[in-house]
């Protein structure tokens, strides 16, 4: 299930939501976050897996060389091209047994072995994920999506807390007042980062002489110093 929004920008972020229920507490934090960045003029797209199944990799190593994986049993050669094309990726999952759904893990799995075979695929894209949870195991849920964000050479976004939203039956993660404002926070500082990651790209291509300047161009005392 897909909604895709066009915003007046040309950057877009792609959502997508690991629960096995569809507009469920996590489609509506990952909403949350769509909604800021959209109000920034922002393009966004929420897919959904609930319903579906992700397979798990067959390690083949069959993806070397194409960009994508090879099988095409579910949706995931569909998803991976949006992820490839998308500016910013927000993943969301439910905690469960304090991890993430089993259709993200086989996702992340999948996408990490086609990423590794196929370098640069996400070079400096803007990542950033959330999850909702009935009472613990959140934040190891949130930090295997980051996971994925800092091997694969991407930028993640943060909040003025942690990304995680509280509640058990359908809608109750509205309740969590001060969980659902943190994410409205996410949005605004997602859409901060990607405005000025869209201002950098133009202006490398009107003054591409200004940026990659090698580092002998440097006065001899900037060159001397160690950074640690």
């Amino acid at each position: 299930m897909t909604t895709q929004i066009k915003g007046m920008g040309k950057m877009k972020v792609l959502a997508i939501n690991g629960s096995a229920r569809r507009d469920g507490n996590t489609a509506i934090l990952l909403n949350t976050v769509l909604e800021e960045c959209r109000k920034a003029g922002i393009d966004t797209e929420l897919i959904q897996f609930g319903g579906s199944i992700i397979e798990p990799c067959k390690a083949c190593w069959a993806c070397g060389g194409k960009g994508n994986c090879v099988h095409h049993h579910d949706q995931f050669q569909d998803v991976f091209t949006k992820m490839t094309k998308a500016d910013g990726i927000l993943l969301g999952s439910p905690a469960y047994a304090a991890n993430v759904s089993a259709n993200m893990q086989a996702f992340l799995e999948r996408s990490a072995m086609v990423a590794d075979m196929n370098p640069g695929l996400f070079n400096h894209k803007i990542g950033a994920a959330v999850a909702a949870a009935r009472r613990g195991g959140a934040l190891q849920t949130i930090d295997i999506m980051n996971h994925f964000f800092l091997d694969h050479e991407m930028y993640i976004v943060g909040s003025a807390h942690w990304n995680v939203v509280y509640g058990q039956l359908p809608g109750d993660v509205r309740m969590d007042v001060e969980g659902m404002g943190n994410l409205k926070k996410l949005g605004q500082n997602l859409a901060h980062f990607l405005k000025d990651a869209e201002t950098l790209r133009a202006l490398k291509a009107r003054r591409p002489a200004a940026f990659g300047q090698p580092r002998n161009n440097l006065r001899p005392a900037d060159n001397d110093r160690r950074y640690f």
